[in-house]
């Protein structure tokens, strides 16, 4: 049995009783602290290099040469003990086994996988990288046009051609003043569209590298989706909303700045992610509950009848039952696949389209891998040291501003899944369940969004698989390719590409093709302009609350706030403690109070003014002690004198006081909700 370290958690938040001023627990939220249950997982558990992948057994319903075949439909073939034939597997028993008169059982093999491999850049180091001014969300390959797209967070949009080998700058647009939300790429790689925070799409046209139109939302955006197929009249532009369930679907060449339909009710909670699936003329949404569906994107808008038929013959409730709603979905090049990753359990699960059978799942949370390192079982054994750093930035990618940049990809033959880990880039042929190759498993960033290029043969033709796989050296050299994966990293400025290129010199691979914003990280905070406003409205799933922000009386607080909330740091975070006629508490994003940091990466000081907790609808940092403010933050529902001097006061609310009394008169076990009640975000005024 292993036994991993654990360290006593605490809580935060203000203490309710009076009479307890110096022995009871004061709003606090344990800083550091090791969380009990460890939502994160390691591939490493996962995944090992010379075994099969350590997955999460489902009966499979279709054999991969249907895959290979484009075959829509399943055969069910199961063992008796509910496995695929091909899944059970002598080498899985444990001890002596009884003489079998019958063959020997082969190895699963895919065919020509060595062909499919070598179409993958073949460099496991990264040979270049390029900036932006700010930090990368995501990264796209236009598909048949060949361009490579950059957004970062601050609104930039960068286009980049891909030539004969690497790519080349095009042209760099400020596309959003606030936070790009979303991306999506059209089926035939011409058309390119952004959703940003300031409440507007843009449409790019991707060919002539320009902007097209320019759309006016009611709503923030929160995700966005092109579903058309290659070739339509009417390209269409699917968007769901920050703070609701509805869908509209638009003009995807934004002539009208109004919606062409609303889907009003196949989702009852916020869309998080979409995918269209051309193959099958379908749309695959999910909302944060976790519940996916499927729908066509014109005629009735409902689930197309060449999928399952039922909904209860699916595994598509398997991300309502583990509470963990997928934060991307993609769709395989064939349209038999879709791929997930989700959080808070940190898998990526694999299913059939047609059938909606999960496949394969892939266990990436942080007690698995940490379980790994500690028996000596992962895939690659970390000094403790290298391995406590990494795991530092997995908790990390816990952020909710994060998740939705992490992606799964597939490459062009639909038999591999590639997606960052703690050890780098993990390539997973899902038909042998084996990592064949893990890229950047020693560069020093942590792989959040992905896309890859595998290239076109120079000398266009007719040539079969098997063709491909011969010795022929003229075909080899029609075939040659210049294939790059690109990955975003977290926290990072950069992102990087992995080539064929073997010959990689650490001194120049970093290109500074911008101007650093300040030679180190002291000067930057220094000339950087504090954050700040004078009012915010903290929009609620039970409602608006309006606050009135004291800059003057707690400016490093009022920042802090400001930057968090501009940042969509608190966005989909949930009020986790509330005491009745005491006071609510929310700001941390791991939702059990002992999670959150201050813009700075560090705790900040107390600011103690002539401001008081005289007054209900007081808002106040919550700490762990002194000088320990985080992003942790809380509302008073009565007068608490007892916390003067104690909480740092930045804000009072002035409209919306029903809605703090409606949360506070929830119900809750120990203190927690037993429903979500969440920021949806924060609008600074």
């Amino acid at each position: 049995m292993t036994v991993g370290y654990k360290r006593n958690r605490q809580v935060l938040g203000p203490s309710s009783l009076k009479i307890a001023v110096f022995v009871a627990d004061t709003p606090c939220a344990a800083k550091g602290a090791f969380r009990d249950t460890m939502m994160v997982n390691e591939l490493e558990t996962a995944v090992g290099m010379e075994g099969s992948v350590a997955t999460q057994h489902v009966p499979r319903k279709r054999s991969r040469q249907d895959y290979e075949n484009g075959s829509n439909t399943t055969q069910p073939a199961t063992h008796s003990d509910g496995l695929h034939p091909e899944d059970t597997s002598s080498e899985d028993d444990i001890g002596p086994a009884l003489p079998s008169t019958g063959p020997k059982k082969k190895r699963r093999k895919l065919p020509y996988e060595n062909l499919y491999i070598n179409a993958l850049p073949s460099s496991q180091r990264y040979s270049k990288s390029l900036m932006h001014k700010d930090q990368l969300a995501f990264v796209t390959i236009t598909p048949l046009t060949d361009f490579l797209i950059t957004s970062s967070i601050d609104g930039v949009v960068k286009f980049w051609k891909k030539v004969a080998v690497g790519i080349e700058a095009v042209k760099e647009f400020k596309a959003h003043t606030g936070e790009i939300r979303s991306v999506s790429v059209s089926q035939d790689g011409r058309s390119f569209a952004t959703a940003g925070a300031d409440k507007t799409l843009k449409i790019f046209d991707v060919v002539n590298f320009d902007l097209l139109a320019i759309i006016q939302l009611e709503t923030a955006p929160r995700s966005v989706c092109y579903v058309h197929r290659r070739g339509a009249s009417l390209p269409l532009l699917a968007v769901s909303e920050e703070a609701g369930g509805l869908i509209k679907i638009y003009d995807g060449r934004g002539e009208k700045q109004e919606p062409i339909h609303v889907l009003p009710n196949i989702h009852r909670s916020p869309v998080t992610v979409m995918a269209y699936n051309s193959e099958f003329d379908c749309v695959l949404s999910a909302d944060e509950n976790g519940m996916v569906e499927y729908w066509r994107p014109g005629g009735s808008y409902e689930k197309p009848n060449n999928v399952w038929e039922y909904k209860s013959s699916t595994d598509l409730f398997d991300f309502k039952k583990a509470k963990s709603p997928p934060a991307s979905i993609v769709i395989s090049p064939s349209g038999t696949q879709f791929a997930t990753f989700s959080f808070p359990d940190r898998r990526v699960r694999v299913f059939d389209f047609a059938t909606g059978k999960l496949y394969r799942s892939y266990d990436e949370s942080i007690a698995t891998i940490t379980d790994m390192q500690q028996a000596g079982t992962s895939l690659q054994k970390l000094e403790d040291v290298e391995f406590g750093r990494r795991l530092a930035v997995e908790r990390e990618i816990e952020n909710p501003a994060l998740q939705n940049k992490i992606n799964v990809i597939f490459d062009e033959s639909s038999n591999f899944i590639l997606y960052g880990s703690l050890l780098g880039v993990k390539v997973i042929n899902t038909l042998t369940n084996r990592v064949v190759k893990v890229y950047g498993k020693d560069e020093p960033f942590r792989s959040l969004n992905l896309a890859l290029y595998q290239g076109q043969p120079q000398k266009k033709g007719v040539v079969t698989v098997s063709m491909a796989a011969s010795a022929n050296p003229l075909l080899q050299e029609a075939e040659e390719r210049d294939p790059m994966l690109v990955t975003t990293g977290s926290g990072k400025v950069r992102f990087y590409i992995f080539t064929n290129e073997e010959e990689i010199s650490k001194a120049t691979r970093d290109v500074q093709n911008e101007k650093p914003k300040q030679l180190n990280a002291h000067q930057q905070i220094e000339a950087k302009p504090a954050e700040t406003g004078s009012m915010a409205i903290i929009h609620t799933t039970y409602g608006d609350i309006h606050i009135r922000l004291f800059p003057g009386a707690a400016p490093k607080a009022v920042e802090n706030f400001v930057t968090h909330a501009k940042n969509g740091y608190y966005n989909n975070t949930v009020f986790h403690r509330i005491i009745r006629k005491f006071m609510i508490q929310g700001g941390d994003p791991l939702g059990d109070g002992t999670g959150g940091e201050s813009i700075w990466g560090k705790e900040f000081e107390d600011e103690f003014s002539t401001l008081k907790h005289d007054k209900p609808y007081t808002v106040s940092m919550a700490n762990a002690g002194p000088n320990t403010n985080g992003s942790q933050f809380f509302i008073t529902t009565e007068k608490t004198p007892w916390l003067d001097n104690r909480h740092t006061i930045f804000a009072r609310c002035h409209k919306g006081m029903d809605i703090v009394h409606k949360i506070e008169n929830v119900k809750v076990y120990k203190e927690k909700p037993l429903d979500d009640i969440k920021i949806v975000n924060i609008d600074i005024m």
